[in-house]
């Protein structure tokens, strides 16, 4: 009987190391005041994106959820200004699935907001037909849409260095393939959505680092993360009954190692 304990012992302790150090991940623990920069988060009135909100709103950040439903940003500004006490938490619309959308969000802001530190590039979808613009709703809303609005923006950007994009991107783009002459075409099933997302990752991974070489000396950075496992809205839309078993699925809490796409530091 004592080896079987001694066994089930062993065992235990690997499973919780492992589980600790290699599943969970480890938080972030920063707690730098942001008092006096101002952040825009796409998608930030649920999962990551709003998680991401509230604690930049906690170090009192200007923090501006671009999201496409009013009702749902505006829902999520008044629990974010209810956890964090802080009232700069704004919404504006936006909506990456179209791209007069986007560029009327950039022109908002640029006339109302006199300073941008920090553009985090966060909303995506898992699974979608074809939009008005004539993309691929998965490829425009992950990827187009976010790079129309970063190119929109740049120039704030560089006026407020130094400053940063984050591009929320994930460890799925290694299974991405750009296929020029079919990115613009819908897509059907799971496992033709689930490649759509993955070649969007890919896409983002690709820019992140074109973007970063462009801005070397601009003291502008530029980052791919890729934010571990959790079960988000995007993965429960993809209908992925386990996200362990699926590129990019997401852990319960996201781990905030980060893959630097620049070789500057921040």
């Amino acid at each position: 009987m004592a080896p079987v304990l001694l066994v089930l012992g062993l065992l235990l302790g690997l499973y919780t190391l492992l589980y600790y150090n290699c599943i969970k991940g480890a938080k972030c623990r920063a707690q730098t005041s942001l008092r006096g920069k101002t952040v825009v988060i796409t998608g930030g009135n649920t999962g990551i994106g709003k998680m991401t909100a509230l604690d930049l709103a906690r170090r009192r950040a200007r923090v501006i959820l671009a999201c496409r439903s009013r009702a749902r940003g505006e829902a999520a500004v008044y629990d974010i200004r209810r956890e964090s006490g802080n009232n700069e938490v704004l919404f504006m619309s936006l909506d990456l699935a179209s791209l007069d959308s986007v560029r009327a969000f950039a022109e908002t802001f640029l006339r109302s907001e006199p300073r941008l530190d920090i553009l985090i590039n966060n909303a995506g979808v898992g699974a979608g037909g074809r939009k008005k613009d004539g993309f691929n709703l998965v490829f425009q809303v992950n990827h187009l849409g976010h790079f129309l609005l970063t190119h929109l923006l740049l120039e704030r950007l560089k006026l407020s260095a130094p400053s940063r994009v984050v591009i929320v991107a994930s460890s799925a783009h290694r299974l991405g393939k750009i296929d020029f002459e079919n990115l613009h075409k819908p897509v059907e099933g799971i496992l033709q959505n689930i490649q759509a997302y993955c070649t969007s990752k890919l896409a983002n991974i690709l820019y992140a680092r074109e973007l970063a070489n462009k801005l070397e000396g601009t003291d502008v950075t530029c980052y791919a993360v890729h934010p571990g496992e959790c079960g988000s809205s995007l993965s429960l839309g993809m209908h992925l009954p386990n996200p362990t078993q699926v590129p990019g699925g997401y852990r319960s809490e996201p781990r905030y190692s980060r893959r630097e796409v620049q070789s500057s530091p921040v």
